[in-house]
């Protein structure tokens, strides 16, 4: 096991840094003393104002009141949500929808990590039809596409790793974050959320503002199966501060405490995306885009959009058209009409 995978937490709690079992204890929201969460852990009082700093210092919101004790906030409403429901690797698992359970090997839950694709890209492959899921709390070096920093404080987001090899490299198999996206989307719908969108190539949007997002890393071997590990990080309560950080970034973001829904349970939205996820990977392999397709148009965010594209060659500006059966995002351009697949692709909207 790798010093990035030190800090796993088994089923039983045990491993766990005194952090992650403040938190825990901190998870319904109410006050708790010094002294109730000392006696409950079996430590000092000292050691739990320690362990209450290092959760402030990674970006948890942590009250502490004389005479009250400290409590875990949560949410960009402080009143409409508070604590955070701790990951539970037992009740994902058991929350998993039959259908894909027989091929998840495994779902495991830490503290920190560097980042929950590196956890999985450090293990062997998955061996073929089956699955590891891997969710952190926290991760030190989370990022997304193209290496941008991927930002949440324990409890505020899910943070998901799944890996998945396929008999052999399936036809378009750049366009697989596409057909997660579209699992992400089924997932959120079963947790209560309707209106998000997608955005080309991997954001999940919400109005405008980013929810999440999708990192796929390939892992191909030549004449043999292809293994690949699939990030997904989506925002549940990140809190007003963080949020107005991440927009002076000049990347608007959003939380689903922002989107309505009061105290959404990561361990049930961490069941459903790993449930739909297996599910669609299954159907990739055999049908490439076609399951996905339909969907994934219907929550096109760009289609009829003025954008910008920038490649490694330069720029090119014009009207978004949707994707085609491969992926590609179609562009009408003052040239015709352009086809984009690269990985390298970026879009932003024209100011």
């Amino acid at each position: 096991m790798s010093a990035g995978e030190s800090r796993a937490v088994r089923a039983d709690g045990g491993g766990q840094p005194l952090a992650a079992r403040v938190f825990a204890q901190l998870a319904d929201g109410r006050f708790h003393s010094g002294q109730e969460l000392a006696q409950a852990l079996g430590v000092s009082r000292s050691a739990i104002w320690k362990a209450a700093r290092s959760l402030r210092a990674l970006g948890a919101t942590l009250h502490a009141v004389p005479n009250r004790g400290y409590r875990l906030r949560s949410g960009v409403h402080a009143e409409s949500a508070s604590g955070s429901e701790a990951l539970d690797a037992r009740l994902i698992t058991a929350l998993l929808p039959a259908s894909a359970r027989a091929s998840v090997r495994g779902v495991e839950t830490a503290w920190m990590v560097d980042s929950t694709n590196n956890v999985l890209l450090r293990r062997p492959n998955a061996p073929l039809g089956s699955c590891e899921a891997f969710l952190a709390e926290y991760q030190s070096a989370g990022r997304g596409r193209r290496g941008r920093a991927w930002l949440a404080p324990p409890g505020g987001a899910i943070c998901l790793s799944l890996n998945w090899s396929f008999r052999e490299v399936p036809p378009d198999l750049g366009a697989l974050g596409l057909a997660i996206g579209v699992c992400a989307l089924r997932a959120l719908r079963e947790v209560g959320l309707e209106r998000a969108g997608l955005k080309w190539p991997n954001d999940i949007l919400v109005e405008g503002r980013k929810l999440g997002g999708i990192l796929i890393e390939l892992r191909a071997e030549s004449g043999g199966p292809a293994s690949i590990v699939a990030g997904i990080g989506l925002n549940v309560a990140l809190g007003e501060t963080l949020l107005g950080e991440i927009e002076r970034t000049g990347m608007p973001a959003t939380d689903l405490v922002a989107c309505g829904l009061t105290r959404p349970s990561r361990n049930t939205l961490a069941a459903a995306l790993i449930g739909q996820v297996v599910e669609g990977l299954k159907r990739f392999e055999g049908e490439a885009m076609r399951p996905f397709i339909e969907e994934w148009r219907t929550a096109d965010a760009l289609r009829g959009v003025q954008i910008e594209v920038r490649t490694a060659a330069g720029k090119v500006c014009g009207w978004a058209k949707g994707i085609d059966m491969h992926g590609a995002l179609v562009v009408e351009t003052p040239h015709g009409l352009q086809r984009f697949i690269s990985g390298e692709v970026t879009v932003r909207p024209i100011q």
